[in-house]
């Protein structure tokens, strides 16, 4: 069991070298990093602004998620900070990355609209739609809690929205097919968030200075048949490759890479 988790680790680390991202642990951030989902939707346009060089760790966690045989709870910890010091530049697009052995099942689960919790907030939502919670860390401090919500956007894409009461926000996801140059990384799907411009100047944003979000839920069908919204094919033991693509307003772009052991 030991040797398999080394290797899984090994040939995560030798795949992350060879494709030029960054290893287990590290973080890639030179230039501008390819692209995982160019296929999905296009930020409006914003020219870069002066701004700090960030330096974002991840960390991540798979835990079991008491519904199926296969499902698991996919937990992701981004830091970041600025160098040399100060508020990290805020960001333009976050891309989760799953590991290619990771089934997601968002058929499986209730939606919620984005009038519905413009209208009426997050417990309005349907009974199960709920698909993550975590907390976004504000900076220089205080904290706020975030919830993630299975969607399904006009046009029919699916997808999910990321909700921060306290603030307003409500983010739109969308569900999408990494590249090639990813997939031989050993992903596979990736949730692709973007932050859209708001009213006030691009180098007068603040990013947040770490951010804690668990994708997974388990629910029953009407007939009492657990389900799970992520699952996964691992071996307990095996390391899974998992990573946070992001780009921020200052044209930086940067990939921390981690692995999480199935228990």
């Amino acid at each position: 069991m030991r040797k398999r988790t080394r290797r899984a680790a090994a040939v995560a680390t030798t795949a992350a070298a060879l494709l030029g991202l960054a290893a287990p642990g590290a973080v890639a951030d030179e230039g501008r990093l390819p692209d995982p989902a160019p296929g999905g939707p296009h930020r409006p346009y914003e020219p870069d602004v002066t701004g700090p060089r960030n330096i974002d760790t991840l960390s991540a966690a798979i835990t079991p998620d008491g519904g199926t045989a296969h499902g698991v709870r996919v937990a992701f910890d981004r830091t970041s900070r600025a160098e040399p010091a100060g508020p990290p530049a805020a960001a333009r697009r976050f891309v989760f990355l799953f590991d290619a052995s990771l089934r997601l099942r968002p058929d499986s689960f209730p939606t919620c609209a984005r009038t519905t919790i413009e209208q009426h907030g997050v417990h309005a939502c349907p009974q199960g739609s709920r698909i993550g919670r975590g907390t976004s860390h504000l900076y220089p401090e205080g904290t706020a809690e975030v919830y993630a919500f299975n969607a399904r956007h006009p046009g029919g894409t699916r997808g999910a929205l990321v909700v921060i009461p306290a603030g307003g926000t409500i983010l739109e996801l969308t569900w999408e097919r990494v590249t090639p140059h990813y997939q031989r990384a050993g992903y596979r799907w990736a949730l692709d968030e973007i932050l859209p411009p708001t009213a006030t100047p691009p180098d007068q944003r603040v990013g947040t200075r770490r951010f804690e979000l668990t994708w997974g839920a388990t629910r029953r069908t009407g007939e009492g048949r657990p389900v799970s919204f992520a699952e996964t094919t691992a071996r307990p033991g095996a390391a899974l490759g998992i990573g946070l693509w992001s780009e921020f307003v200052t044209g930086q772009t940067v990939l921390p890479e981690t692995t999480a052991v199935r228990p």
